[in-house]
């Protein structure tokens, strides 16, 4: 028997993707929790606190972003 372990979705974001939020547009329909917008330009990356994806952001920041 082997063991799984039940490990969060990472997914990684660019300008393009801003503003960010969970759940995508692509996600499945059963998949889908309530939308809530993440700051991922802050530190690089972001959870979200129903679902637990990793949002990681990797690019160059859009401007007038810091």
């Amino acid at each position: 028997m082997s063991e799984t372990k039940d490990t969060a979705r990472s997914v990684a974001v660019g300008a393009a993707d801003l503003p960010l939020h969970c759940p995508r547009p692509d996600s499945p329909l059963w998949a889908r929790n309530p939308r809530v917008f993440l700051d991922v330009l802050k530190t690089g990356e972001a959870t979200c606190p129903y679902c637990s994806t990793q949002y990681r952001f990797s690019g160059e920041k859009p401007k007038g972003h810091h």
